[in-house]
């Protein structure tokens, strides 16, 4: 699972296992806890994740959804950079 960016603790990765099961989404990661966040809305798609963290990952969708879905539809990876 490649990872996409971290910032604030947050660690955020894609992969596509059962890509044709599942809407585009993001995983990402605070320390324990996961959830997967859809890219069209940035709603949790099922995990649990922190308040704050969740706020964090919603703009770091909408900053970056255009990029995200381009990783998602062409299956190819990039870096992008961390929220400031």
């Amino acid at each position: 699972m490649p990872t996409i960016s971290s910032f604030y603790g947050i660690t955020i990765m894609m992969f596509l296992l059962d890509k044709d099961l599942n809407p585009p989404h993001i995983h990402a990661f605070y320390g324990y806890m996961e959830a997967s966040f859809k890219i069209a809305n940035g709603e949790i798609l099922n995990g649990n994740f922190p308040r704050n963290g969740k706020k964090l990952v919603k703009q770091f969708i909408r900053f970056y959804k255009k990029e995200l879905l381009e990783m998602w539809n062409n299956e190819v990876y990039f870096k992008l950079p961390p929220l400031k």
